[in-house]
């Protein structure tokens, strides 16, 4: 199988002793395109930076809604900037988070607006995160849908008529380790068959969500520590396919062909 992880956190600290490695064990699991979102200006720096530095890497250009309270003009044209990289892929990652407010929902809708509008004058798709935000998340990102090329709702959690908001715009939608946690993401086995086959995506989101119910006999046993890597997107991959009711090898084909074609990667 031939997998594509839509969100690998490569620029986080927790790969800085072992990237390399990391990276060979998601080859050796099947993961050939890895796409690793900027979450600030020097962030996309670095994600840019990795992209060049590692074949089948790819990044993205942007400010996270935790961090949106350091969103200037000065950061949007630092952006336009970076978007030119024939590596960078998409804006983002932007959106709006209401769950912890690290950034005050004022300057997360500003960052989030501008980012739609760089957008749609580059034409690059947008990778975007939305937690417990969904009223203002969907009436800014309907304002702007016409004007977009592809749109991704990444680390999908919501509920069934959220989901159903973001196909009505027709977004893609992004599946994590979420749904292999039976505390919080049983919700997820009943819907995602809701999902378009040419709208389904799956990540890892690493080094966060590793998948709780990862086999003790798996292929790379489950960490002492809790860091996720791209190396169990399969596991993801057979949990979606399960919960759809497909072959596992079907829907390995399905999630890779649309995010190469979302991304432009050929």
């Amino acid at each position: 199988m031939e997998l594509v992880d839509i969100c690998f956190n490569l620029t986080s600290h927790a790969f800085r002793t072992d990237e390399t490695q990391v990276i060979e064990r998601a080859r050796q699991a099947g993961v050939r395109e890895f796409v690793v979102p900027g979450s600030s200006v020097p962030d996309s720096e670095h994600a840019v930076q990795l992209s060049g530095q590692y074949e089948g890497v790819y990044a993205t250009a942007g400010i996270h809604p935790h961090l949106a309270r350091e969103f200037t003009d000065q950061s949007l044209a630092e952006l336009d900037k970076l978007a030119v990289h024939e590596k960078v892929v998409a804006i983002g990652e932007a959106g709006l988070d209401y769950n912890r407010n690290y950034s005050s929902p004022d300057c997360q809708k500003t960052a989030f607006q501008a980012q739609l509008e760089l957008a749609t004058e580059l034409g690059l798709p947008v990778f975007l995160h939305q937690r417990d935000a969904h009223a203002d998340f969907y009436r800014i990102l309907a304002r702007f849908r016409d004007r977009l090329e592809n749109v991704v709702v990444h680390c999908f959690t919501g509920t069934a008529r959220e989901l159903d908001c973001y196909i009505d715009l027709d977004c893609h939608i992004g599946i994590t380790g979420w749904i292999c946690d039976e505390r919080r993401g049983q919700h997820l086995h009943d819907i995602v068959h809701h999902i378009p086959v040419n709208r389904l995506m799956i990540e890892t989101d690493a080094p966060y969500l590793l998948p709780r119910n990862l086999p003790a006999d798996a292929t790379f046993p489950k960490p002492k520590g809790r860091r996720n890597e791209p190396a169990y997107l399969p596991h993801i991959l057979h949990t979606v396919a399960d919960c759809r009711g497909t072959p596992r090898e079907q829907t390995a084909v399905e999630t890779a062909r649309a995010a190469r074609e979302f991304f432009s990667i050929r």
